[in-house]
């Protein structure tokens, strides 16, 4: 794209003909300005989209429905930068001034709640944001008719606030009615159809529903080819959701060149440093990671780091992200001393852009836990574990997936030190809460069944642990495939179950399967001879 360099000349002849503050200079700064912001590059637009908000307000008067649409997004700058709280002072200006201007149920209005809501989602305000969505909803409703496609995209905003908290039931018959509407009005082979298909599989598989969620992934991946090209930002994106489908399944090879080409279309389209680069960066290298393939993973995440710390500024949620996932790397490759100064940071910048009580904020004390936890700094470690707990259960709900993420990580540490009275109930807990969020046969119940069946086992507990074992090994080799590493944990832990027992010739083949998985998983050539203890799965976020 040009650089602003390239317009200052046709915009000085402009001013000069038109006058400085003429409202068709203004537009023209305007547009300059928003698609600086769309390929992020954001210190670039916010002056002229400063410009063009102090033109209009001269020019037409600070309750002009052009102001409105200038300060909202000014604001959408401020928000894509993690600036909330200045954003949040423009975008509760618009709303005010289009009300003025055309009335309480105008589009215009509905638009601008819609945005505000948006920042109150991102900040995990999700109560404020509810009866704003709602309110939009029924502006477009009312004002549009029940099929306009506005009312699918309010649809699908709502539908995504939900799945945010884990309000899968309510969520889906939003996502399907929005698809409805866009397939009617628009046709099956429009992109914003595309973007309902890919809201309902996003949907799915946030439930472990994989075999649901795969078709509307690919045939939304098909629609934007076909509609947009080879090249799209929205291609990319397509892309990278049907990647983090295979990776989840375990499925690295069919994820890996999908990833580089998500890479490969965002560093063309939108430029080498654009923020939506250093997310493709940071989801190879987590690919890379779980595969083991660290050396190939840590350039990756610093790149990601600099692109987000650049383009973002270094007090942004994502550039805290970069730090949290450069972290885990190291914590995963016992460099300890490195990563802890990382998570700390990280932590202390969400804390400040976020507010202390975001899940984002429980999620990175998680993390730090879990350092403290691997360096037997117990005290520590339950400290931040309850803090997290806390955080989840007040901002999401006492039954949401995430709470049983801080559950069972704090379980996890009363086991270790042998606090099992303490321990069971909080393990308990996470499972009945990810069977009622999840359903019976989520991957994440099959990881709590795991980590039960560990306590039980762990204390000789046997017969209690085994038909834990056996039906998480069920669950995840029909929801994951009888090769993924996660099987082979499973299979781990219930051949060790049988050679604890004398049962060593039911152990031998679920260990030697346990050890084909793994080798064929991570490509690496056995050890010999070594008999690796049954362990939980690691459950903190990162």
């Amino acid at each position: 794209m040009p650089r602003p360099s390239r317009y200052s000349g046709a915009l000085a002849i402009l001013e000069s003909g038109l006058g400085p503050n003429h409202p068709g200079l203004a537009n023209i700064v305007y547009n300059l300005a928003e698609v600086l912001r769309r390929q992020g590059r954001y210190a670039e637009a916010e002056p002229l989209f400063k410009r063009a908000l102090t033109m209009r307000e001269k020019a037409l008067g600070p309750e002009h429905p052009d102001v409105a649409t200038s300060l909202n997004n000014l604001a959408l700058l401020y928000q894509g930068q993690g600036r909330y709280a200045e954003a949040e002072l423009l975008f509760k200006r618009a709303p005010a001034i289009w009300e003025k201007a055309v009335g309480p149920e105008h589009p215009n209005v509905a638009t601008s709640l819609n945005n505000l809501a948006g920042l109150y989602q991102g900040q995990g305000r999700y109560a404020e944001a509810e009866p704003l969505l709602k309110r939009t909803l029924a502006i477009y409703e009312k004002v549009l008719g029940p099929e306009h496609p506005n009312v699918a995209t309010s649809l699908s905003n709502l539908a995504e606030l939900y799945r945010q908290q884990g309000r899968y039931a309510e969520a889906e018959p939003l996502n399907k009615r929005a698809l409805a509407i866009r397939e009617k009005v628009l046709g099956p082979n429009h992109p914003d159809f595309a973007l309902s298909l890919n809201n309902l599989a996003a949907l799915y598989q946030g439930q472990g529903r994989y075999a649901e969620a795969e078709p509307p992934f690919e045939r939304a991946l098909a629609i934007r080819e076909k509609a947009l090209g080879p090249n799209h930002p929205d291609l990319a994106q397509g892309l990278h959701n049907l990647a983090e489908l295979y990776r989840q399944q375990g499925s690295y090879a069919e994820a890996e060149p999908l990833l580089k080409r998500t890479l490969a279309i965002y560093e063309k389209a939108l430029g080498p440093e654009h923020p939506n680069v250093g997310t493709s960066l940071n989801t190879l290298a987590e690919l890379y990671g779980v595969q083991g393939r660290y050396g190939e993973a840590e350039p990756l995440l610093k790149r990601a780091l600099a692109i987000r710390e650049k383009a973002l500024g270094p007090n942004h949620p994502d550039f805290a992200q970069s730090l949290n996932n450069l972290a885990a790397l190291y914590r995963r490759r016992s460099r300890d001393t490195e990563a802890e100064p990382l998570f700390k940071r990280a932590l202390a910048i969400l804390e400040k852009a976020l507010g202390p009580e975001h899940p984002n904020v429980g999620t990175s004390l998680n993390n730090l836990a879990e350092l403290y936890g691997t360096q037997g700094r117990d005290a520590e470690a339950e400290l931040l574990f309850k803090r997290a707990l806390a955080i989840d259960e007040k901002a999401l709900g006492l039954n949401h997936p995430d709470v049983a993420i801080s559950l069972n990580n704090l379980a996890e540490l009363y086991r270790r030190q042998g606090r099992n009275a303490e321990a069971e109930p909080l393990f308990k807990r996470a499972l009945a809460i990810r069977e009622k969020a999840l359903g019976p046969d989520h991957p994440n119940v099959a990881a709590s069944l795991n980590n039960l069946a560990a306590l039980y086992q762990g204390k000789g507990g046997y017969a209690e642990a085994e038909p834990l074992l056996r039906r998480a090994l069920a669950i995840r080799e029909n929801t994951l495939g009888p090769d993924h590493p996660d099987v082979a944990t499973t299979l781990n832990n219930l051949g060790m179950l049988c050679r604890g027992q004398g049962r060593y010739a039911e152990a031998e083949p679920l260990l030697k399967r346990t050890l084909a998985i793994r080798e064929k998983a991570t490509s690496l050539t056995p050890s010999a001879g070594i008999a690796t203890p049954a362990k939980p799965d690691h459950l903190a976020d990162e």
